[in-house]
């Protein structure tokens, strides 16, 4: 038995990416990069990063989904006259975001990995993403600000309050 797992171990070893005790790093592996890198969308000028690689040493800051300040604080409790639509309340969710890092030393530009979430405007409808987008380009792939996340973009049947339509989560790097 102790033959055989030693021929395992040796053949798990060759041309292995994983290093094992007993076994090598492979001579080709490249060198980590020392900067947040962010590989763009083949073929495509969608404001997203295809991927965004962080080295090691990084510190990661993970901010807990923001939701909206209601539009019309008069207005009918979770009414969308309250809340505003999409565009309004992801602005509002973007821009408590931005402060909110910005008290801790960050800025939008160390954005890694989004998650935002979306619900239809009305029940039953499809989720408003030419809103979201439209709030989304005032901070993401600016001039001021060319830094551009990876990013999901999902649908929900709800969130923390009624009329709610946007919940930002966001992945920030510490330069």
């Amino acid at each position: 038995m102790k033959k055989h797992l030693s021929v395992l171990l040796a053949a798990t070893c060759v041309g292995s990416l994983v290093t094992m005790a007993g076994c090598s790093k492979p001579a080709d592996k490249a060198e980590p990069k020392a900067e947040v890198h962010r590989y763009a969308l083949i073929n495509s000028t969608f404001p997203i990063s295809r991927a965004v690689e962080v080295p090691g040493g990084k510190t990661l800051l993970f901010h807990s989904g923001m939701t909206p300040d209601p539009a019309k604080p008069d207005a009918e409790k979770g009414s969308a006259e309250y809340w505003g639509d999409t565009k309004t309340q992801a602005l509002s969710v973007l821009t408590k975001t931005k402060a909110s890092v910005e008290s801790m030393g960050l800025t939008m530009g160390d954005a890694v990995k989004m998650t935002v979430f979306l619900v239809g405007p009305t029940p039953g409808a499809a989720m408003d993403f030419a809103g979201m987008m439209e709030a989304y380009t005032q901070f993401f792939g600016t001039a001021d600000q060319p830094n551009l996340p990876a990013r999901s973009a999902v649908q929900v049947a709800g969130l923390a309050a009624p009329g709610m339509l946007v919940e930002i989560e966001i992945v920030f790097a510490r330069p």
